[in-house]
């Protein structure tokens, strides 16, 4: 593939990719605009994205593993397709029913991330493999936290629908571009889906999202809350003795085992536990008004121009990432996103009187957000088979989603555990949640130092037997080891 196809593919990869990040968190700051015009309850509105969670979480391995299978231009034109459908049902839901069925659809898009990685894998030049992975993880971060700062124009000048008609509009020519341009996968892993492994899968991150996700509404000591937990403790047990002994394995238990892998899934595990609820709490944070002591009485778009900083720092780390690999590796860059996510969620819970204090601050976890994004992906891709870089990569991104709820679902019950007359949350709940994820990202810090250096993470896969040939050059259309 010449230079002028390598840029048309990342470009059509770029756009599906940044509009699923984007609708992550554009619907966010319009859920209470959504919840009076369709004449619902607040917890009735807050399925419109624990759907979305939920179904992302579900598709993104199992098509992330189909697209190794049956070729990956084929499903990233499928995922696409549901993202569209998705995306117009939500346009012209009636009710909120409907809406939260079209968020279903469209989180089966969440399998445009892994199908992308493995493109860039399969289809540029060695050499510019970490630059396309790096620069396609910027476009998914900075899309991730977009939402928040188009949002409030949107609305404001338009209608909440147009959060989805502006997407039909993207994902219906993304799709017949790829459709065209896009060359199907030289790369395929033999076998067909294992659906016993695929529902166990589903049953076992539903159950565990679900409760995470809802515990700060339901409680934490609850009946739900413990028997869900308890059943996604079950089915993960099912789930891992099932896929050990499969000879057609969804996920390979020899893949995730691999150091450089397991270790990246730590550090993603945590890093995702603060960045998610940094997201998710910050613009509240300064939409505050200032009678509760702290916060600055934002509107939905001056809380989205404060997150600008964020925004542009993680898209020059992301860029800056891939082109500085060679002196400055996935390993190092990991570590080091991660202490600056750590530092600036201690800045957060140390100064955030003024403007100008949360601006740095979400500036300083941008730098970090970038970095991390970029790293993990490419640790995750150096590291493992090509014809299992769907499936790893589409674990890498979930495990990062279940960081995120747990994050948030402690940030919740820190914030909103002990709340002032008025019904507003207490500074000290603030800052003592920003705290928390000062500790989860340092955390991740620990976890990415325990990361193989390159020549590492070219060891046998575990199981393989004598002679097997290192992860990242396992013949691409066998089984890995024997």
């Amino acid at each position: 593939m010449n230079r002028q196809s390598n840029r048309l593919t990342f470009g059509v990869l770029a756009t599906g990719a940044g509009v699923f990040a984007l609708l992550q968190s554009l619907i966010t700051p319009a859920l209470p605009i959504v919840q009076s015009a369709m004449h619902t309850s607040q917890s009735t509105v807050t399925w419109v994205m624990t759907a979305y969670l939920l179904s992302a979480s579900v598709f993104t391995p199992i098509l992330g593993r189909v697209g190794d299978m049956v070729g990956k231009k084929r499903t990233l034109v499928a995922a696409l397709l549901a993202l569209l459908i998705g995306c117009l049902v939500a346009a012209l839901a009636p009710n909120v029913t409907v809406l939260i069925v079209a968020r279903v659809l469209q989180g089966i898009a969440g399998a445009l991330f892994p199908l992308s990685f493995g493109i860039i894998r399969d289809e540029f030049p060695p050499g510019r493999v970490p630059t396309g992975i790096s620069n396609l993880s910027a476009v998914i971060a900075v899309g991730s936290g977009l939402g928040m700062v188009l949002a409030g124009p949107i609305v404001g000048a338009l209608d909440y629908r147009w959060l989805f008609w502006f997407p039909v509009i993207v994902v219906a020519a993304t799709a017949l571009l790829a459709h065209r341009y896009i060359p199907e996968s030289p790369h395929r892993t033999e076998g067909s889906v294992n659906w016993r492994s695929s529902v166990l899968l589903s049953g076992w991150l539903v159950a565990l999202l679900l409760p995470v996700s809802q515990a700060a509404k339901w409680g934490w000591g609850s009946t739900p809350v413990i028997g869900l937990l308890a059943a996604a403790a079950v089915l993960f047990a099912l789930w891992i003795a099932g896929e050990t002994r499969s000879r057609n394995p969804l996920i390979d238990m020899r893949v995730m085992r691999l150091p450089a892998v397991w270790t990246t899934n730590t550090a993603a595990l945590l890093f995702g536990g603060g960045m998610y609820a940094v997201w998710a709490f910050l613009p509240g944070f300064v939409q505050t008004p200032t009678s509760a002591g702290y916060g600055f009485g934002s509107s939905v778009t001056g809380a989205g121009l404060l997150m600008l900083p964020m925004l542009v720092a993680m898209f020059v780390s992301g860029l800056l990432s891939g082109r500085l690999a060679g002196r400055f590796p996935a390993k190092a860059q990991l570590v080091t996103g991660a202490l600056l996510g750590a530092a600036a969620c201690a800045l957060l819970a140390a100064r955030h009187r003024v403007p100008l204090d949360v601006a740095l601050a979400a500036g300083v976890f941008g730098l970090g957000i970038g970095l991390a994004f970029a790293s993990m992906s490419n640790l995750v891709v150096q590291s493992v088979p090509p014809a299992q870089t769907g499936a790893a990569t589409g674990m890498n991104a979930n495990i990062r989603t279940i960081g995120g709820s747990m994050g948030a679902a402690l940030m919740t019950g820190l914030v909103t555990g002990h709340l002032q007359p008025s019904g507003r949350p207490y500074e000290a709940g603030y800052t003592h949640g920003f705290t928390l994820l000062a500790v989860f990202c340092l955390a991740a810090a620990v976890a990415a130092l325990a990361v193989p250096t390159r020549s590492a993470t070219r060891a046998t896969v575990p199981g393989a037997g004598p002679g097997a040939v290192p992860a990242a050059a396992a013949p691409s259309r066998e089984p890995i080891g024997r």
